[in-house]
């Protein structure tokens, strides 16, 4: 998986790229934990992510658990296929998904 991220005045935007799985989801766990301390706000693209393990859904929850507190966390740009695993799992009715 590829993470591309931005930074700016507490405004944190990753755009993942590839699988978001148990080998991967560690990786953004990592990038998280460092950019979440002083962020407002979570933005996660996933444009270009192909599939979503429930290693990953673990990961989003932590993370929007954490933004929850601190001004929320938006999804954008998801397939049919990642929509189809968070309509599955109830987290189209957790997470904001733009």
């Amino acid at each position: 998986m590829k993470i591309d991220r931005n930074v700016e005045n507490g405004k944190v935007c990753y755009a993942l790229e590839g699988r978001l799985d148990t080998t991967t989801a560690p990786e953004l766990e990592r990038e998280l934990k460092n950019d979440l301390d002083g962020a407002t706000r979570l933005t996660l693209d996933f444009s270009k992510l192909d599939y979503i393990s429930s290693a990953g859904l673990r990961v989003l929850l932590s993370a929007h658990k954490a933004m929850s507190r601190k001004g929320g966390m938006t999804v954008t740009n998801v397939n049919e296929m990642v929509r189809e695993v968070f309509e599955v799992t109830g987290f189209s009715d957790i997470l904001n998904i733009e």
